[in-house]
């Protein structure tokens, strides 16, 4: 299965199917040498005491390509935040991604889990296309968000 999104419209909604890359652990020599240099999502996890995969991070890479963005995400060097980085330096990491070249479709994906985690969230826009969005995950660990 390709790590891949498609779209579907139908009137003024649009139907995304999410094909997510199986979870791999967050080493950034692996991410150089396995991660396509494409546009994407990606998701950042850490294992936490009780071995339970906690989200850090949901973004798009677009500039530098999904390569780039998770080389980056993993490495607390290049961190700012100090709670982010303390985690990615005690906590074993994990990354999943989904490959797609729309810039449009990554901003209503983003916005759509982050509408899910925060119903009442005014920090993230629509692309304005559609007027409902609906996503269905498929992911080889049986991780879905919804």
């Amino acid at each position: 299965m390709e790590a891949i999104v498609e779209r579907r419209e139908r009137g003024n909604s649009v139907y995304f199917t999410m094909y997510w890359s199986p979870i791999k652990r967050g080493d950034k020599y692996k991410i150089i040498t396995s991660v396509p240099s494409m546009g994407g999502l990606y998701e950042l996890y850490y294992m936490d005491d009780r071995k339970k995969l906690v989200l850090i991070e949901r973004s798009r890479a677009w500039y530098g390509g999904l390569r780039a963005r998770l080389r980056k995400a993993v490495d607390p060097e290049l961190r700012e935040e100090q709670k982010i980085r303390r985690i990615l330096e005690e906590y074993d990491l994990y990354y999943r991604y989904t490959m797609l070249e729309s810039r449009d479709d990554m901003i209503d994906l983003i916005y759509f889990f982050e509408r899910l985690r925060d119903p009442r969230g005014k920090g993230y826009l629509h692309s304005g296309r559609y007027a409902s969005i609906y996503v269905k995950e498929v992911s080889p660990n049986k991780i879905i968000t919804m």
